[in-house]
C-alpha cells in the first residue's frame, strides 16, 4: 500500500473514531455550548486534534470543552492504536484532513506554531 492510500486509511479510521467518541463524551447541550463559543471566538480547533480556549469562558462552556477534548482523546488512542501509530499523530492528521477544512470563515484555530489564527 502506498503512502497516499494509507494515510487516506488512517485518516478514515481517525474520524470514524472521533465521531463515536465525542458522541459519547458531549452532550447535544454542550456541543451547542462549544458551538456558540467557537461563533464568539472564546474557543477554537487546535493543530493537535484537540479545542483550545482561547479567552475566558463559563463553567459550562468549560466543561463542554472538556467533554469534547476527553472523547476526542479515546478516539485518537483507539485510532492509533489501530494504525500502529501515536494518540498524537492521530490527532494531529485528525486536524489537518477533517477539522480544519470544517473552520468557518471568522473563526479561530491554532496552528502548529502555537498562534492563534482567525481564518
Amino acid at each position: 500500500m502506498n503512502h497516499r492510500k494509507l494515510f487516506i486509511a488512517v485518516a478514515a479510521v481517525v474520524a470514524l473514531g472521533v465521531a463515536a467518541g465525542a458522541a459519547v463524551a458531549q452532550t447535544a447541550s454542550q456541543k451547542a455550548l462549544v458551538d456558540q463559543a467557537k461563533a464568539a471566538g472564546a474557543v477554537g480547533e487546535q493543530a493537535d486534534g484537540f479545542l483550545g480556549v482561547r479567552t475566558s469562558v463559563a463553567p459550562d462552556t468549560q466543561a463542554a470543552v472538556s467533554a469534547t477534548n476527553a472523547g476526542r482523546r479515546q478516539a485518537y488512542a483507539r485510532s492509533a492504536a489501530d494504525a500502529g501509530t501515536t494518540a498524537e499523530v492521530a490527532g494531529a492528521r485528525m486536524f489537518e484532513t477533517q477539522l480544519m477544512p470544517r473552520i468557518s470563515s471568522g473563526q479561530w484555530y491554532k496552528n502548529a506554531s502555537g498562534q492563534w489564527v482567525q481564518r
